[in-house]
């Protein structure tokens, strides 16, 4: 993409209602515009990471063998009444009437819904295990919508359900979320601690968070030090076999969300204890039957019997992991994006736009990165040199390819690498190899 094309309204003033890093730097990078209290238009820049780390998720769920599917924003009121959570749920849900004066409510959460889906269409033990997932946005209405994508009323969600027999068979689906989580954090360049945490009003007595430590955490959260030494990877999994023992060992130390804390295990840790701000990234709930015997989700057993389904589901905040990676990722001058999600992998800067010899060889280096399949934000704007740097690193792609007169009368470009700001001269024939390796 050429710049000069490209929509990216940068700003080289912070807003006045920017409190936290993440915030300040989307929109100074033209990632989001305000359109009301806690919701947001997606500009180009900030759309391309979204679609990033959204295609990583679907991926790990995916290798899960959960199926994807998409269900509605807009949801009848009366499959919640049937759960019992129409009127309990809080003024956080936005709850609307259609023009036949019907009950309707925008979903901040799909329970009611993929229950009604399941009991329409199963019926016989032997249609189990299964668990379906969609990428879709919600709707919370906040009471104090702040710090941007961070806690605001719309966000895009990923959330699946899985449907067992028994209680073996949803632990089992409980444990494959938990270690693909692991593996998705990873794969987004973030080290995301499971911990012990409140159901609140999903329901159930299974339950944890993935958090971000951060210092701008909407909540304090404790754990064991070693988890800041310890691989959150989930190696490549094999999702058929028992995960018993890989969730034991993220599970056997110390680790808790604010309401969970333990007092008496805190004051044992001693001095291996840590307390921090954490930032929630994805939360997993294992609730039995709560809503299979609420709404009659029912399935013909091995004997003919009628018997309740096990079901649990798992919440990752798509959108939320976008300002979750800058707070975790960032410096004073702008964004260092983790290549598996960076909108561009490469910025390419021609200094000296007009030049004969330098817009040849920024336009050949270009064009033979997009037939490589690299991923490249080509600045030919005519800009004095400091604007087109500052963007650069304010947007934080991986690399930087400067072309200049100078380096070109050698033949050579700088190579820059954003998080360790490393600078090198590479031949032109080599800066290729390079950023395709």
């Amino acid at each position: 993409m050429r710049r000069s094309k490209f929509f990216l309204p940068t700003l080289k003033e912070t807003p006045s209602e920017a409190q936290i890093a993440s915030h300040r730097l989307m929109l100074r990078a033209g990632m989001i515009r305000q359109a009301s209290a806690g919701i947001y238009s997606w500009l180009p820049l900030g759309f391309r990471v979204l679609k990033n780390i959204e295609a990583i998720v679907r991926e790990e769920q995916d290798a899960t063998g959960a199926q994807e599917l998409l269900m509605p924003t807009i949801q009848s009121a009366d499959i919640w009444r049937e759960s019992g959570r129409y009127d309990a749920y809080g003024p956080e849900m936005l709850r609307i009437r259609d023009r036949h004066d019907r009950d309707m409510l925008y979903g901040p959460t799909n329970e009611e819904q993929i229950t009604e889906i399941f009991r329409a269409s199963v019926r016989s033990y032997k249609d189990l295990p299964q668990c379906l997932y969609h990428i879709q946005w919600k709707f919370r209405d906040e009471v104090r919508p702040r710090f941007g994508i961070m806690r605001g009323r719309e966000f895009l969600m990923k959330d699946a359900y899985s449907f067992d027999l028994d209680y073996d068979g949803a632990k089992h689906s409980y444990n494959k979320m938990f270690m693909a989580y692991l593996r998705t954090f990873e794969r987004l360049g973030l080290k995301a601690i499971p911990m012990q945490a409140d159901t609140g009003p999903i329901g159930g007595d299974m339950s944890h968070e993935f958090v971000i430590l951060a210092e701008t955490g909407e909540s304090e959260v404790a754990c064991h030090k070693d988890f800041l030494s310890m691989d959150l990877s989930g190696a490549d999994m094999n999702y058929d076999s028992d995960l018993q023992s890989e969730v034991d060992q993220y599970t056997s130390k110390y680790a808790a969300t604010d309401e969970q804390r333990d007092p008496e295990q805190e004051k044992a840790l001693g001095d291996d204890l840590m307390v921090a701000r954490g930032i929630e990234v994805g939360h997993i709930f294992y609730f039995g039957t709560k809503y299979s015997k609420a709404m009659n989700a029912v399935v013909n057993g091995p004997d003919g019997e009628e018997i309740a389904v096990e079901m649990g589901s798992y919440g990752i905040g798509v959108s939320r992991l976008l300002g979750a990676i800058i707070e975790a990722s960032h410096d004073d001058d702008g964004i260092i994006w983790p290549d598996s999600v960076a909108p561009f992998k490469v910025g390419l800067v021609n200094l000296k736009v007009g030049d004969d010899t330098c817009d040849q060889a920024a336009a050949d280096l270009y064009d033979k990165l997009k037939k490589s399949g690299v991923s490249v934000l080509y600045d030919d704007r005519d800009e004095r040199a400091g604007v087109k740097f500052a963007d650069m690193d304010l947007i934080g792609l991986p690399w930087q390819v400067v072309v200049g007169p100078r380096g070109l009368k050698n033949d050579v470009v700088e190579l820059k690498q954003r998080r360790s700001g490393e600078r090198a001269e590479v031949s032109l024939d080599s800066v290729l190899s390079k950023l395709t390796a």
